[in-house]
């Protein structure tokens, strides 16, 4: 697989829950297999079992909370999103905001029990901070733009670049990903030439009319 990452937020969308987070995730290991693209999903929690055990893709969940075992009802907890075969894990992602210190303890016990964390950001001083915290990846999205079909890369390229320079100068080992309105070949294009390794993404490749065929156009760019 190429270093190029491209991360499916399955979000709770009808489509993309129960057997349509399966069909969906089954549509991206095949446009991986044929690219050579690294392509993983984040479904609900109540898929990530389904999928992965259906499925040979990476699986990140939705969130986690860094509780350790004990009396934590409803909380997201580490250990089993891992046993249920989830890789990693999204982080403080636009529609469910953390304070950092819980992001740096969600980040904490991700590495901990042996997930790879994404933290979402949403401009380039949170893009600094959370590098600082030392996930796997920080991707950053402005939430105006997320499901509006305008891709970051063309209404705001420097939130991409100021991040990547951010990212590179607290802590060069983490990776930046570029979200928001992301959709299509040229959008990850651009992701890619303003520095970033991949993107993260959602509706528009899960409310397309034929998912496998909006992820086959948004790989046809990359080589």
């Amino acid at each position: 697989m190429s270093s190029t990452l491209i991360v499916l937020n399955l979000k709770t969308f009808l489509e993309s829950t129960g057997e349509g987070a399966v069909r969906i995730a089954r549509s991206c290991r095949e446009v991986a297999d044929d690219s050579g693209i690294d392509i993983a999903v984040a479904p609900q929690f109540c898929d990530i079992y389904r999928v992965s055990s259906q499925v040979d893709i990476p699986v990140y969940a939705q969130h986690l909370d860094s509780v350790g075992a004990g009396s934590f009802t409803g909380h997201a907890f580490a250990q089993c999103i891992k046993d249920a075969g989830a890789v990693g894990t999204l982080i403080n992602h636009s529609e469910y905001r953390l304070t950092l210190a819980n992001i740096d303890a969600s980040v904490s016990k991700a590495r901990e029990t042996g997930l790879a964390s994404i933290v979402c950001t949403n401009n380039v001083a949170t893009s600094a901070a959370a590098a600082a915290l030392g996930p796997d990846y920080v991707a950053v999205e402005p939430p105006e733009l997320i499901g509006s079909g305008i891709p970051v890369s063309k209404a705001d390229p420097q939130v991409v670049t100021g991040s990547v320079d951010a990212v590179r100068r607290v802590n060069p080992s983490v990776n930046v990903l570029c979200g928001a309105g992301i959709s299509k070949g040229e959008d990850l294009e651009a992701a890619l030439e303003l520095g970033s390794v991949g993107v993260l993404l959602a509706s528009g490749i899960v409310r397309a009319k034929d998912p496998k065929a909006a992820l086959e156009d948004l790989v046809s760019r990359v080589r």
